[in-house]
């Protein structure tokens, strides 16, 4: 039985006014409880495909080994192999690697003290003069290439070129 007490000269429940308190306490808790929002799934996301490319940016670099991919230090001109086969005698046997021009290391002569590094040029797909033609064997320096792309750098110029207009 529902015990009363005097408001005035009315008799209200007392227990009828406890329980819509507690209807509307759960109600509004229900409300305050919601899903987490995007906006922290979306910061979570991001940690998680961001620690990977920090992690790689940070690391050092190796040294150059066969079969390792290498990049064109910007615009270089480079020595075409010759093949000890090849009879014909072209008189400018240089061509041009484009700026971050990919190249795979067929030989480093780290023995010797003038570093040259025989590589694969990869990519280039237009076979036009002056660039050097895909898959042609190429006599570099150690200064014209460098191991790794600066993932964070290109991260930086893709934004800006985004938001910079």
């Amino acid at each position: 039985m529902a015990t009363t007490h005097a408001n005035g000269w009315q008799l209200q429940p007392v227990q009828e006014e406890r329980s819509l308190r507690m209807n509307e306490s759960l109600k509004t808790r229900d409300q305050h409880h919601t899903e987490p929002p995007l906006w922290s799934m979306a910061a979570a996301v991001l940690v998680i495909l961001g620690a990977p490319l920090v992690l790689y940016s940070f690391a050092p670099t190796g040294p150059v080994r066969e079969g390792d991919t290498v990049f064109s230090e910007g615009e270089q001109q480079v020595q075409i192999r010759q093949a000890a086969t090849d009879q014909s005698n072209k008189k400018d046997n240089t061509c041009l690697l484009d700026p971050n021009s990919p190249l795979i290391v067929l030989h480093a002569s780290t023995d010797q003290g003038d570093g040259s590094i025989i590589a694969h040029v990869q990519g280039n797909p237009a076979d036009e003069w002056p660039f050097c033609p895909v898959h042609a064997e190429v006599i570099l320096k150690t200064h014209q290439i460098f191991q790794k792309p600066a993932v964070l750098g290109t991260v930086r110029e893709v934004l800006v070129g985004w938001f910079g207009r």
